[in-house]
């Protein structure tokens, strides 16, 4: 990872209509990774993926995949990229087989075999000759995946990917996802409202607001810019007889629950230990330090800028 910017954005703006979508807007994605763009409603994130795919042009700013300009070079650039919109551009009256057929025609796919083995990777073989306006909407977006990886593209733009898929099919398309990262090298944008499942999958994250990208960062170094301090819920046998252990702060917070509020992440496996020597230790969660947590924390934090 990290072999230097493979998506580029600098100083970025966009507006429809007189209404300025992108800002100022500067980003950077490296060879390999898979970064979850986050964003509430309406911050640019779909404006943003377009532009990267050379739908549409910026009014001002540099944009580059993969060593290309999306406004001169926009069909090389597309020809690397595979896309999955929450609509996934799909003919209803068509088969599944038909639909990744044609797609892979448009592609230039000569590859032999490849349009059955992605039926069968998203347990759609079974399905293939039915008309996709038949299908369900997990089945849909699972055909809607497949398409976008027909032509083994070296980056993928993924909007809302599980949405509308069942348990198992989440665990599928998050697993595919890893598997085709660490097996090829794919680089990978995830745009997600789902974030217990971003946690799954990606190496970093760009929080957008007001048009520009206002944070970044792997979640451990998000948790340490916004939560220094680390709040752990233990379930233990230990009886706490104060409002401290060992000079650690700590309170009861249910039968058999301690939450100990420590300094950093780094103390942790200390704590655990000692506790351990002590007494049964059953479970050890932090509170509140999740990828929602951070989401939040820093909204919080920009709303006013």
């Amino acid at each position: 990872m990290n072999r230097g910017p493979f998506l580029e954005m600098q100083h970025v703006a966009k507006a429809f209509g007189g209404r300025r979508v992108l800002t100022d807007l500067s980003l950077a994605v490296g060879q390999g990774e898979i970064v979850g763009f986050i964003g509430p409603n309406g911050s640019g994130k779909t404006t943003t993926v377009r532009l990267l795919t050379g739908v549409i042009n910026p009014d001002a700013g540099i944009i580059s995949v993969g060593g290309y300009d999306p406004r001169c070079d926009g069909e090389a650039v597309r020809r690397m990229a595979g896309v999955l919109t929450e609509s996934a551009g799909l003919y209803p009256n068509l088969t599944g087989r038909q639909n990744l057929q044609f797609f892979a025609d448009l592609y230039g796919v000569g590859e032999p075999g490849r349009v059955d083995a992605l039926l069968e990777q998203f347990g759609l073989a079974d399905a293939g000759d039915h008309r996709v306006g038949t299908y369900s909407t997990g089945m849909r977006k699972r055909l809607g995946l497949a398409r976008a990886l027909l032509h083994r593209p070296r980056v993928l733009f993924l909007d809302e990917p599980t949405n509308g898929l069942d348990p198992e099919g989440i665990r599928m398309v998050l697993g595919y996802i890893r598997e085709l990262n660490a097996r090829e090298g794919t680089t990978v944008m995830i745009c997600s409202h789902l974030l217990s499942q971003l946690e799954q999958v990606c190496h970093r994250y760009l929080f957008l607001q007001g048009g520009r990208v206002v944070e970044h960062g792997t979640l451990a170094e998000l948790e340490a810019r916004y939560f220094p301090t680390v709040t752990l819920e233990v379930e233990t046998d230990l009886t706490l007889g104060e409002s401290h252990y060992h000079g650690i702060p700590a309170r009861q917070v249910g039968p058999g629950r301690i939450a100990f509020t420590l300094p950093g992440r780094g103390d942790v496996p200390l704590l655990l230990r000692r506790l351990a020597q002590e007494a049964a230790v059953y479970s050890a969660v932090p509170v509140h330090r999740d990828l929602e947590a951070l989401y939040f924390k820093i909204r919080e934090g920009t709303a006013h800028e």
